[in-house]
């Protein structure tokens, strides 16, 4: 039996990818069998190896420690930086982690890994550095439009229309067409990672979902037609309903998707109820690719004070997604 190849990125050197990349392999937690690859370069490895006391012993073709199951190699990156300053963004870093990712996703895209995790970058850092995209997302859909950025937790699930745009540019996609376009790309997505058929309740945008339009058209005009036209198009969809309420009525419902109409209307009660467990997950793709959902943390950076859990679940669902 082949094992599944799974690729973790450092992340942004500064934060705390590295520190929690070393505690999710060298912990109790049971990981899936796998083939796990390193993406990161020698001197923030051996550097996060001095400050946790945890060595990998990558020449031995055996994982160390020996708690994880499957094999263990890495991809060393060749880049600029000696030294590791944690904390703070820094072009150095914002270079490293973005080179780290670009890897990644090419050995992904050629068919040499089935997933990816991502642990956190810091987008202060890519544009000290000159990248031009906004995080992984962002990049990803460079190959491949319409990338979804979605949310996975044993508690709730969502899928975000729009995310790392300014709310004045979140509202104008909020529109029939696009939201249309997303429905059917989110249902076709998840059915390729998933088989089986998810249930979508839609958030409104406006206070009571509009009220029936005495506090705004879109429920009225854009957001329930769309629903409508996929409904009439086979998928479980309904709404939509009053945003204060939706993320409740899905809590605990384990094929249910909330989509929310920008960032920060899924993203503050799904980490409310999920900060320490939940997962960004990328849909959309042809390999799969998850992440904590959290940042960089550069204030406990270096601390050893991370938690990660987060990176653990978002380990074992690539490995669920990725079978």
């Amino acid at each position: 039996m082949t094992l599944r190849r799974i690729g973790i990125t450092l992340g942004d050197p500064g934060g705390v990818g590295p520190e929690i990349v070393f505690k999710a392999l060298a912990g109790d937690y049971k990981l899936p069998k796998a083939e796990y690859v390193i993406f990161g370069s020698a001197p923030v490895l051996r550097a996060e190896e001095k400050a946790l006391g945890i060595h990998f012993d990558f020449g031995s073709g055996k994982p160390r420690p020996t708690r994880l199951s499957g094999s263990l190699t890495f991809h060393e990156i060749p880049g600029s930086l000696r030294t590791v300053t944690k904390g703070a963004p820094t072009a150095a870093n914002g270079r490293e982690s973005f080179l780290y990712f670009q890897a990644a996703v090419d050995e992904a895209r050629k068919g040499n890994l089935q997933a990816i995790v991502t642990t956190p970058i810091s987008k202060s850092s890519w544009a000290l550095a000159g990248v031009p995209w906004k995080g992984h997302t962002d990049y990803l859909s460079r190959f491949y439009r319409g990338v979804i950025m979605g949310f996975w937790s044993d508690k709730l699930k969502l899928a975000l229309l729009s995310h790392h745009v300014s709310l004045k540019d979140a509202l104008k996609k909020i529109k029939k067409e696009s939201l249309q376009k997303f429905f059917i790309s989110l249902d076709r997505s998840l059915k390729k990672v998933r088989p089986g058929k998810f249930t979508f309740m839609v958030a409104g945008l406006n206070p009571h979902a509009g009220e029936d339009g005495l506090m705004g058209r879109e429920e009225v005009e854009e957001v329930g037609p769309a629903v409508e036209e996929a409904r009439r198009q086979g998928i479980s969809i309904s709404g939509p309903y009053p945003p204060d309420v939706v993320f409740r009525s899905a809590l605990g419902q384990s094929d249910t998707f909330v989509i929310a109409l920008y960032h920060d209307q899924g993203l503050i009660p799904f980490k409310l109820l999920a900060f320490a467990s939940g997962v960004n997950v990328s849909l959309g793709l042809p390999f799969i690719r998850t992440s904590p959902d959290h940042g960089t943390a550069f204030d406990i950076a270096g601390k050893d004070r991370a938690d990660p859990h987060s990176l653990v679940e978002a380990i074992k669902l690539a490995a669920t997604l990725s079978c």
